[in-house]
């Protein structure tokens, strides 16, 4: 019989998927059935544990106790809360029944009072272990073990001792068509791989099929939604015009690959909105439809335009007065940011004007969704970013430095500072800066013979700073050749960044020929004040993988090539380079950033391949 190529395999993975997920739910619903469940967190390293179970009330406890606390105190503590939660019952059903109805008499009045019933007594509590009553003189660290049961009354709870939680959910408050969504998650005593997830998309109100076209007019139902499933069991879910003006549901369960904990729904703030359309970036995914094999590393280096300068009055009036409100806002430029990043496939990303709170909050959780882990190094008020692809990378070690600090005490650069300390009005405005490299050692996960220096940048950025630049380059190459050299002897370089340097300057001369002479006018960018006449080498052989574009940044009174993938050129070769977008694609909204492209510059991208 013929068959497709690869769907045996393919079938047989979403049968054993499905399965696995039809036995997990099975079984946690015959436990839930059979016997209610009691969760203890207990970690060595804090005082107290939590014990958390619903009553038969329907009042849900969550207790606080110290783990060297004798069993019994709990045990009399659960009895009183139990006692107490039944009289609110009482009392709540008493006060029901003595209501006044529509006729005038009691809702519930009968042919005469009864008697009152007796006072409750406090139920009996028990903790049992392998069929057997716990001593109440055990401390609590020990007494909770999993798979104990914890007996109130006449109702049994199966203890469950450090099952897989979330101590983290979150959904991002802008969702879009067409753009994916990354819920930010963190889970305790499991990983997000073993955790089981499916998305749900609000039922339209009125309509009677769940995949009706567009968003319905009828007003908003008082009642709560209906919601049906999309069909998706993934932890990301990229939304279509059929989900527009409907919100959004994320069930999941987290999980470690033994067994799952309590499940946990989350529903979006706002609906689902249209996109954009067409973004400059959509072009440039045709070329990176997949993760690249062995021999390749797909590289990224981005600036992709901090919040904390996009959101200002100065941004929105004299930088981008062309650029829509509403796409300078953080929310928005956020979905374009992830589904551009994630459309190249990259195994390697290296950022630059990262805000913290962005990196946390929206990179982490999108690129973590598509297997890459990321490490973070702050400036001031924003700061790098580099992510790894974690099935061909693990990271062997970090050497982030700030370049001023790395200048003033590190004996590397002591030829460097002694040339510098003759020309103190430069020396001053050097130590000003607050610039930072960030330096990466990976592994090759496939080879271990493999190494590789991964480093990142975001040189001084004012138009007069030349000769900052230059200084900052060459505290940053030599601190990546002792990386790469002495740390690490002989593995390669992959230095990214935004440099603020076009070709014709001394900084991109520096890095290309190796060195750079004192008389370069560079050397007096900011004027004769400041002038620091002095001649620097390196030792690498550095070449631009993308070449020298056009423009890397294009706003409305500026654009030049800014940015920068250097490679090795004695263990590195370009396999290919993914074409930029076309100047009528970025000039279609005057300039950037734009409604369809988040930042004011242009990623570059690449394959590189080992020698």
């Amino acid at each position: 019989m013929w068959r497709l190529p690869g769907a045996r395999s393919a079938l047989r993975g979403v049968r054993t998927a499905v399965e696995r997920r039809g036995r997990a739910e099975s079984v946690t619903e015959a436990v839930a059935r059979a016997m209610e469940r009691a969760v203890v967190r207990c970690v060595p390293s804090e005082p107290k544990l939590s014990l958390s179970f619903a009553l038969a009330d329907g009042s849900h406890k969550n207790m606080q106790r110290d783990q060297s606390e004798p069993l019994g105190r709990v045990l009399s503590r659960i009895a009183t809360n139990a006692l107490k939660g039944h009289a609110k019952a009482v009392a709540a059903k008493k006060s029901r029944k003595n209501r006044p109805n529509a006729s005038g008499g009691a809702a519930g009045a009968g042919p005469g009072p009864g008697p009152e019933p007796a006072a409750p007594c406090e139920p009996v509590v028990k903790l049992y272990y392998r069929e057997e009553a716990v001593a109440e003189d055990v401390l609590n660290v020990d007494a909770w073990q999993d798979g104990a049961v914890l007996q109130i009354g006449d109702v049994k709870y199966k203890v469950e001792r450090n099952p897989p939680a979330f101590t983290e959910l979150q959904l991002p408050r802008y969702i879009m068509a067409g753009f994916p969504v990354c819920p930010k998650l963190s889970v305790e005593f499991g990983d997000p791989a073993s955790c089981l997830f499916r998305w749900y998309r609000e039922a339209k109100p009125g309509a009677t099929e769940p995949e009706g076209e567009g968003p319905s007019s009828l007003p908003p139902s008082s009642s709560s939604p209906t919601w049906t499933e999309t069909g998706v069991n993934e932890r990301v879910y990229t939304p279509s015009n059929a989900d527009i003006g409907l919100r959004l549901k994320f069930h999941c369960t987290p999980g470690n690959g033994q067994r799952f904990g309590p499940s946990r729904e989350l529903e979006s703030v706002c609906p689902v909105e249209a996109g954009p359309g067409t973004c400059t970036f959509d072009h440039r995914h045709l070329y990176t439809k997949k993760v690249t094999d062995g021999s390749l590393i797909r590289t990224v280096s981005y600036n992709l335009l901090a919040d904390t300068y996009a959101q200002t009055e100065f941004s929105r009036t004299v930088l981008y007065p062309y650029c829509a409100p509403y796409a300078l806002e953080l929310d928005y430029r956020q979905n374009l940011i992830q589904k551009e990043l994630t459309g190249y496939n990259a195994d390697l990303i290296c950022l630059q004007e990262v805000d913290r709170a962005v990196f946390s909050d929206s990179l982490v959780p999108a690129l973590e969704a598509f297997g890459l882990e990321g490490v973070f190094r702050i400036k001031q008020h924003e700061g790098l970013a580099t992510f790894y692809r974690k099935s061909k990378f693990s990271l062997l070690s970090q050497h982030d430095i700030s370049f001023h600090e790395a200048l003033e005490s590190d004996p590397l650069h002591k030829e460097l500072l002694e040339k510098l300390v003759l020309y103190p009005a430069a020396q001053e405005r050097v130590f000003q800066r607050s610039s930072v490299l960030q330096v990466l050692v990976l592994q090759s996960t496939n080879d271990s013979s493999k190494k590789i220096c991964v480093a990142n940048t975001h040189l001084y950025w004012h138009p007069k700073g030349g000769y900052i630049r230059l200084i900052q380059m060459a505290v940053a190459l030599a601190h990546i050749r002792h990386v790469s050299c002495d740390l690490y002897p002989g593995i390669p370089v992959i230095f990214c960044g935004d440099f603020n340097s076009t070709p014709s300057t001394g900084m991109y001369h520096f890095v290309i020929s190796g060195s750079i002479p004192e008389e370069h006018e560079d050397w007096a960018s900011n004027g004769e004040e400041e002038r620091c006449n002095m001649s620097l080498t390196h030792f690498f052989k550095l070449k631009s993988a993308c070449g020298e574009p056009a423009y890397t940044n294009y706003v409305g009174g500026f654009h030049g090539c800014l940015d920068y993938i250097f490679i090795d050129l004695n263990a590195l070769d370009v396999e290919q380079v993914i074409p930029l977008p076309s100047h009528e694609e970025v000039t279609t909204h005057q300039a950037l950033p734009s409604v369809s492209h988040p930042s004011d510059h242009i990623a570059l991208v690449c394959d590189l391949k080992w020698k």
